[in-house]
């Protein structure tokens, strides 16, 4: 399997999987993707089903990554998913299955039910992916005989503490992490902070989130200084990350169903729009994906690019602070990735595009045939507010006795929006609740169940670093901690 640019697919440039996965963006600016979409046949679905989640991500996997020898890969699944990494399930009998799924009901003539995926170290959907990658990162390094990498990330509450707890022990590795400062939930930046290990830097920015992802991709886009200090991502910008995701979206359809020719759809909160890009591609692959629900928060973006086909950005002042934060979010750094194959794999258009976005804010492609290409590739959303989240926070719980997180009740909430009878609707679960314990409590009036783990974690020491939004003053506290 080879990769290309969403920018500059036409010159011929192809890479191999491990060529791309110490870095982030492509030199031209652009994301990296397959050059072909693997597809997988009944007879596979038929096997897949009864696997273990450690062996299906490993046939998932090879079809991605065969420059990687398969007892390497299959190696390497095996010590990434363990039941004793994924153990902070709420029924720990079923931690081996890694990402149960729990059916809350029948509602409008079909079941809803909730992917859990936060049962990992943090408990956040990001554990599952950033677990593989901090092994691969260790993989690589040991096999290509590089030095070191120094790993820069931004995250709007989540995927910081994932990439650190994923990275802490790895040999050659430093993790640089940007979060926007004091826009976080107190126990995501508990989580982050209080690390200790001396490779782990968290520096919090005097911004938001997008302050945050420019800065990435600054940086990025500086090849100099990346190449001269072995710059790497672990956001979703980087391959490995939505090429792990994919997985739970088979495990999730084998254990809704019965059968390989039913349909289901799922329902994702989304801000980077990595974690449904990885269902885009597995629909792309054969998965009998009916529809796939973008759920946003009073940031839509998003939504209001898939139900007007114009595509918005906001400014740093319109980006609302709000109770489901990892989804503040106006560019969608994954976006790219479903406009390439939107636009047939036009990556002039798409740099086209990409370029408008930057200097005038957006792009247009609201016409009657991008959009009616865009519900082809099964593509409908919608908006949660605090008020939505709030009520359906309760209803969850009255109904079914269960307390969802700020994220993933934006999710329920769009999802009932879109339920067919006959088609079984999927939630992603983004994280659990003690993550947003002011709201579940501004909900439910008591708190919520917190693993023991994490038993006064708000109350640890903090290591953390405050800088502006600066993309060179950054640079030069890399290159303080790289030389020292």
């Amino acid at each position: 399997m080879n990769y290309i640019s969403t920018r500059s697919a036409e010159l011929g440039k192809r890479y191999a999987f491990l060529d791309i996965l110490l870095g982030g963006l492509a030199k031209d600016g652009g994301l990296y993707m397959p050059v072909r979409y693997p597809h997988v046949s009944n007879a596979e679905l038929l096997h897949w089903r009864t696997l273990s989640y450690a062996d299906l991500a490993f046939e998932i996997l090879k079809k991605f990554c065969d420059d990687v020898p398969a007892h390497d890969l299959l190696a390497l699944t095996h010590r990434t998913y363990r039941a004793d990494i994924y153990s902070n399930t709420r029924d720990t009998s079923l931690a081996k299955r890694i990402t149960p799924l729990k059916t809350l009901g029948i509602e409008s003539g079909t079941s809803l039910s909730l992917l859990e995926l936060s049962n990992g170290p943090t408990l956040a959907f990001k554990d599952i992916a950033m677990q593989l990658l901090g092994n691969l990162f260790e993989y690589a390094l040991a096999t290509c005989h590089a030095q070191q990498l120094n790993i820069l990330g931004a995250t709007s509450g989540d995927t910081g503490s994932s990439a650190e707890y994923a990275m802490r022990s790895k040999r050659g590795v430093r993790v640089f992490m940007l979060s926007p400062y004091r826009k976080m939930s107190a126990f995501q930046t508990a989580q982050m902070f209080c690390l200790q290990d001396p490779n782990i830097f968290n520096i919090a920015v005097e911004g938001v989130f997008d302050d945050c992802q420019d800065i990435v991709k600054a940086v990025s886009n500086d090849h100099a200084f990346r190449e001269q200090y072995q710059i790497g991502t672990v956001n979703s910008i980087n391959w490995a990350r939505i090429n792990a995701q994919i997985v739970y979206y088979f495990r999730g359809y084998f254990d809704a169903t019965h059968h390989n020719d039913q349909r289901v759809s799922f329902t994702v909160p989304s801000g980077n729009f990595g974690n449904v890009c990885a269902g885009h591609i597995a629909r792309m692959m054969g998965l009998p994906i009916e529809k796939l629900v973008v759920a946003t928060n009073e940031n839509d973006v998003l939504n209001e690019f898939f139900r007007t086909g114009k595509y918005r950005l906001r400014s740093a002042a319109e980006i609302h602070h709000t109770t489901s934060p990892s989804m503040d979010i106006s560019k969608a750094s994954n976006f790219e990735r479903f406009v390439f194959d939107l636009l047939d794999r036009d990556s002039s258009r798409v740099l086209q595009l990409f370029c408008a976005a930057e200097t005038k804010g957006g792009f247009d492609l609201s016409t009657l045939d991008d959009l009616t290409r865009v519900r082809e590739f099964g593509f409908v959303s919608s908006r949660s507010t605090h008020t939505d989240r709030i009520a359906t926070i309760r209803d969850i719980y009255r109904r079914y006795q269960i307390i969802i997180d700020t994220h993933t009740a934006d999710g329920v909430k769009v999802a009932r929006e879109y339920l067919e009878p006959g088609v079984p609707m999927i939630v992603l679960e983004t994280a659990q609740p003690i993550k947003f314990s002011d709201t579940i409590r501004e909900a439910l009036d008591q708190d919520p169940p917190r693993p023991p783990a994490f038993d006064k974690l708000e109350i640890l020491p903090q290591r953390f670093t405050v800088l502006p939004a600066d993309a060179n003053r950054i640079k030069d506290f890399m290159r303080t901690q790289i030389n020292s």
